[in-house]
């Protein structure tokens, strides 16, 4: 049994604009650092945002590009500076992940009002615990080779090159939008998670946390989903999703996505918390 999408949603982010409320939130893979985060959509998003609590899952700067939390793009400063100011009325929490690895040496310190720790687990208003992990943990790459994830890295620096090419003669031919790198990310990460047994390993870390289910990025594939017996949650990323991982204040989880830094569209389909019956979940695009 699967629930139905829900309909599609819109949000004006300019002026007089409604509030977006949400008990929490959840994001990953931002890489602040790099050209291709969409930084005003973030930014957009950000200042409309109401939550109790915000999550960073991750990959928040990408260290891998040479630039990291220094030498980023001034515009990109909007981002963090928005963060830091939600900061100072709500918890944030920053979980390191593998492009933003030199921040690990500052687990259990406080930067401003944020966070930074290794892994968190957040609890639900129906008692669900949930562990809060970037997602690198799961990936064989990252575990035995880590210069072939490297070397997948640049790659997909390149498949970002070409999709920004193909974007402009797209837009030239009045054609939709279409993400070649977000395809050539989504075929390789389903190859990688078929040979590194990705979801029994999601599963098992589940188990020896004693948590119900586990919320993290890594792959840049938003996805809502339940096997094993375990609540899979995955924020998608702000490079060609523009996706944020968002929990009502029933409890109801859903992934939104911001295409632009006027709209923020939900189109998902959605999990209750309180549901015990084994179901599965699939957000696609």
């Amino acid at each position: 049994m699967t629930s139905a999408a829900s309909p599609m949603k819109k949000h004006d982010f300019g002026k007089g604009a409604s509030r977006l409320r949400y008990r929490s939130v959840f994001l990953s893979d931002i890489h602040l650092g790099t050209r291709w985060c969409k930084t005003g959509s973030l930014a957009s998003f950000l200042r409309s945002l109401e939550c109790e609590r915000l999550y960073l899952i991750g990959d928040i700067f990408d260290g891998w590009t040479g630039r990291g939390a220094t030498g980023r793009p001034a515009s990109h400063n909007s981002v963090i500076r928005r963060v830091l100011k939600l900061s100072r009325t709500i918890p944030v929490t920053y979980i390191t992940g593998n492009h933003d690895s030199f921040m690990r040496e500052y687990h259990g310190s406080f930067f401003g009002g944020v966070e930074i720790c290794e892994n968190a687990v957040h609890s639900s208003p129906g008692g669900k615990r949930y562990l809060v992990v970037h997602g690198h943990e799961f990936d064989a790459a990252m575990i035995r080779k880590t210069w072939l994830a490297y070397l997948g890295a640049k790659a997909y620096d390149l498949t970002c090159h070409v999709n920004a090419g193909l974007s402009l003669l797209r837009s030239f031919f009045g054609l939709g939008r279409s993400s070649f790198s977000a395809r050539v990310k989504h075929t390789v990460k389903g190859l990688a998670k078929l040979l590194g047994n990705y979801e029994e390993k999601v599963a098992k870390t589940a188990r020896a946390f004693g948590v119900d289910g586990v919320i993290c990025g890594h792959i840049h594939t938003p996805s809502i989903r339940r096997f094993k017996g375990i609540d899979y949650f995955n924020c998608g990323d702000w490079i060609d999703h523009c996706s944020a991982l968002v929990e009502h204040f029933d409890g109801a989880m859903e992934i939104i996505r911001c295409l632009d830094r006027f709209a923020c569209t939900g189109r998902t389909k959605e999990i209750s918390l309180n549901r015990e019956h084994d179901a599965g979940f699939f957000v696609t695009w």
